[in-house]
């Protein structure tokens, strides 16, 4: 067992609360669990089953991971924990720019240093984007639940562990299909996995600064992935601030309320609409994701 610590320090105003929340969106706690000051999670370092444990202490970010055997470097732990903490998006330019907006100058006001938060790896988040595919939050969360005990890949806490592109590779789409996947989203699910496994889609390597559009053309490549799951991956697993999330309802639902319309805009009048703030479009979509309170922030 080997066990590293990092000290993160936090700017001024930043936000906890979102990075619990959303942590907390499985109820029944099987691979994070939120409680008091911090959260923990089980993930895989190095290929090994590990737990890290996230507390928020007055100004600081203090991150231990347990890892079951290998070794550990506490500059990459620290890396992590940075993109998980979204301390790498440039929030203050954009609340600078646009505070004074009529429209937006109020979410901004109401969640001042908002930051979106990250998964632990690109992987993640472009396995939990196809999971959500057109269906409700709560939907997918159980969906991905049943993923995750279908790998059961454990720590020695007896937390799960989110399976890396090489274990979810060697399923069927019969055993995804059992877990509630529909056949579409289990050819995109193997589609992609098999590709990240052999190399074809270096999700991690693209973290030392690819570009989003080289990134995202080689993703819309793969069967079943489209413009939304390529855009709210690339915010939740590489903190890009820009993609256009005009086909999500949430956003669509958000919007129409701060626009006082009878009825949600569609998706070409959303499109319109959010061109007007880049590159920060999914970043506005985070603050109207946080309008709703609704999970899928």
């Amino acid at each position: 067992m080997s066990v590293i610590h990092c000290d993160i320090t936090l700017p001024a105003g930043f936000r906890p609360q979102d990075i619990l929340a959303f942590h907390r969106r499985d109820g029944e706690r099987l691979a994070e669990q939120v409680g008091g000051d911090g959260l923990k999670k089980g993930l895989l370092w190095q290929g090994l089953p590990a737990c890290l444990d996230l507390r928020f202490h007055s100004g600081r970010a203090v991150l231990k991971l347990d890892a079951d055997g290998g070794g550990g470097d506490i500059g990459e732990l620290e890396r992590m924990g940075r993109r998980m903490l979204g301390l790498n998006q440039p929030v203050e330019a954009f609340e600078r720019q646009y505070r004074g907006h009529p429209q937006l100058g109020g979410l901004i006001a109401a969640r001042a240093g908002l930051r979106v938060p990250q998964t632990a790896t690109p992987f993640e988040a472009l396995a939990w984007a196809i999971t959500g595919q057109q269906i409700s939050v709560a939907a997918a969360v159980t969906i991905r639940r049943r993923m995750l005990l279908l790998c059961d890949c454990r720590h020695s806490s007896g937390l799960l562990c989110h399976p890396d592109a090489e274990r979810l590779a060697v399923l069927t789409a019969d055993q995804l299909g059992e877990a509630g996947f529909s056949r579409a989203k289990s050819r995109a699910m193997l589609a992609l996995s098999q590709a990240a496994a052999n190399g074809d889609l270096p999700l991690d390597a693209w973290l030392d600064g690819a570009a989003a559009e080289e990134i995202s053309e080689r993703l819309l490549a793969v069967p079943g992935i489209g413009p939304w799951t390529v855009s709210y991956a690339l915010l939740r697993g590489y903190g890009w601030l820009d993609g256009s999330l005009h086909g999500d309802v949430a956003v669509r639902k958000a919007l129409g309320m701060v626009l006082g319309a009878a009825d949600k805009p569609d998706q070409r009048q959303t499109q319109a609409w959010l061109e007007a703030f880049s590159p920060w479009r999914a970043l506005v979509a985070a603050h109207l994701w946080a309008l709703l309170q609704a999970g899928g922030f």
